[in-house]
């Protein structure tokens, strides 16, 4: 199902919210996102604001919530978090790096309903991930899956942000997770946070890009949802949103209650309030960097034969690589399109996206 977001008005409420429940985290990613987040967050919200939180978002019907951090299982009453959440039937994803997750958690974890979990990793091998991770993550990453699908948990997916350090595995990465029976994502890297520092030294060139284009197009299991709108064929544009929900369909919490377009947008220009100030729906109405970013326009790409299908891409990439809102996504792959119906067989994915 696509969803088209050329809106004439404003929801009444977020679809989904993402919550950065916690600035703590045992690891040190070199890509983290939320780098900046953990540095300049000087408290979380408490369990009796969470809860008051959660039943905002209950009486706005929100339908899910996004949980991240930091590392959420950090936070000693994350599960009463959950499990308040899920009274509520609200549906939950919480994304983790796994290496806390245990035999015990995993048994927890696993008697919960309206609970998704993405776990981390970046990449097929331990020399590839934990160059990016840490040294020894990935066994403790494959741990926490192992544990997971031993108590059957039933809705897990493995996460890989695909960089130049991790792209010629991203089809072994794919076997790993069919292997467990688990899904694949694969998120878009953006210069945001720690990116930016790595930005050069890990981002895809055109020709990766255009490679993965064709890998995702062989491989319509694979998911995203991530902004690769702009950089993938045609023939994936009916399996999720044609152009950026933030502020449209979605918004980001930080882990202190501040309220942001999304979890790539925490810059201090786009903080759209506070919900221990005032309440998320009156955020979401009347924030002027929320009604800012719903008047952008991206003319440049208007003229595009595209243009109905990503709308000018994801306006992060655009902000942190020209500083401005109305610059297309750089990454866009739109001059490529002509080549994007190239044959690109399973066989041959394999071999190409193998090759070193």
């Amino acid at each position: 199902m696509s969803y088209d977001l050329t809106y004439s008005h404003t929801l009444l409420a977020p679809v989904n919210v993402t919550w950065e429940i916690t600035s703590r985290c045992n690891l040190h990613c070199r890509h983290c996102l939320s780098a900046d987040l953990r540095k300049g967050c000087g408290r979380e919200l408490d369990f009796e604001e969470s809860r008051r939180f959660i039943d905002d978002l209950d009486r706005m019907e929100v339908f899910q919530v996004n949980f991240g951090g930091g590392e959420p299982f950090m936070r000693e009453d994350f599960l009463d978090i959950l499990d308040y959440a899920h009274a509520k039937k609200i549906t939950t994803c919480v994304s983790t790096n796994g290496t806390l997750v245990d035999e015990a958690l995993a048994a927890r974890l696993a008697r919960m309903d309206y609970l998704y979990i993405q776990v981390s990793l970046d990449g097929a091998t331990a020399d590839t991930n934990d160059i990016v991770r840490g040294e020894g993550t990935f066994e403790r990453i494959i741990a926490g899956i192992e544990a997971l699908k031993g108590h059957g948990f039933p809705h897990l997916s493995i996460n890989t942000v695909v960089m130049g350090t991790n792209f010629r595995e991203i089809f072994r990465i794919h076997e790993l997770g069919t292997r467990y029976g688990v899904k694949t994502r694969l998120s878009r890297f953006r210069p945001s946070g720690n990116a930016r520092k790595v930005w050069e030294e890990y981002r895809l060139d055109r020709g990766q890009l255009e490679e993965l284009s064709r890998f995702l197009s062989a491989h319509r299991d694979v998911l995203t949802g991530d902004s690769f709108f702009s950089i993938t064929a045609e023939d994936r544009s009916g399996l999720g949103l044609n152009m950026c929900g933030a502020a449209k369909m979605t918004c980001s919490v930080a882990p202190d209650g501040t309220v942001y377009p999304c979890a790539f947008l925490q810059d201090p220009g786009f903080r759209a309030g506070n919900i221990t100030v005032e309440s998320l729906g009156s955020i979401w109405q009347s924030a002027e960097a929320f009604e800012a970013l719903r008047r952008v326009r991206i003319a440049s790409c208007e003229g595009c034969g595209r243009f109905s299908i990503c709308h000018g891409g994801c306006p992060a990439v655009a902000y942190f690589l020209t500083r401005s809102m109305k610059s297309p996504d750089p990454e866009c792959l739109a001059p490529f399109r002509r080549d994007a119906s190239a044959s690109y067989s399973k066989d041959g994915a394999q071999d190409h996206v193998r090759t070193v």
